[in-house]
């Protein structure tokens, strides 16, 4: 497998789809190499099973496009930033090496976003130590890696944004995507499961919601908010700002 160009990491199977799947959809649209790493199967969800969250995952990798998607099997809310399973992220870091990673919020409403966060912040930076050593699936010493780039998605909680990412032409595949979820989203009949905060329409209308706020923010229909973690975002020419022209 060659480099990715961009890396997701998210607690949950659904949380990319959800927070940043019309950008990853954008980017696969752009000819970008886009993988998500998945830490959980989303096993303590109140609906669905492991196995179906783990076919859904894969339908909605299929319909965005990504080259790869991996599950860690990390225990659903018990994410702990410890050695082992720092130890893991690291290992698929440095296999993909991605140049830009995507991570969830700071903090967020489901406790697992933020530990995930703080996991995946921490195995970003070990990543680039020599003296941490992992092996690859063949036994082969792996050589450091850090990505040039980091940002958070927006999840439950909302934060000012430093980037918002025009998904006005890919937000109808982060809508299918986000359906491949059947068990969890836009659920007309809930059978013998419980309703769950995001099982309704209403949770789905407020999707689109969000992305027309972000989107009005920078001039388009729709959009996806990020912030920039690296502190000031380094620029080498102006080329980005001649590429838009957000009408605002």
């Amino acid at each position: 497998m060659n480099s990715l160009d961009v890396l997701a990491i998210a607690a949950h199977p659904d949380d990319t789809e959800l927070c940043c799947g019309g950008t990853l959809a954008a980017l696969v649209n752009q000819g970008k190499k886009v993988g998500v790493i998945d830490m959980t199967r989303g096993e303590m969800g109140s609906r669905g099973t492991p196995e179906q969250r783990m076919e859904e995952a894969k339908n909605a990798a299929d319909i965005i496009g990504l080259d790869v998607r991996e599950n860690l099997g990390l225990p659903d809310t018990q994410i702990n930033n410890n050695p082992e399973y720092r130890q893991k992220i690291i290992t698929k870091i440095r296999k993909y090496r991605p140049h830009v990673c995507l991570v969830g919020a700071p903090s967020d409403r489901h406790p697992d976003h933020g530990n995930a966060t703080t996991l995946a912040l921490d195995a970003l930076f070990y990543s680039g130590l020599i003296k941490i050593e992992t092996t690859d699936e063949n036994g082969n010493i792996q050589e450091p890696w850090r990505p040039s780039h980091i940002l958070n998605f927006m999840q439950d909680c909302p934060f000012k944004p430093d980037i918002v990412f025009d998904i006005t032409d890919t937000f109808h595949i982060k809508q299918k995507a986000l359906r491949a979820f059947e068990t969890q989203f836009d659920v007309e009949n809930h059978g013998d499961e419980p309703e769950t905060y995001i099982s309704g329409k209403r949770f789905f209308k407020g999707i689109e919601a969000r992305a027309r706020h972000y989107g009005h923010m920078i001039g388009v229909t729709y959009g996806e908010p990020f912030k920039y973690y690296n502190g000031p975002m380094p620029m080498g020419s102006f080329q980005g700002l001649f590429e838009t022209k957000p009408k605002r």
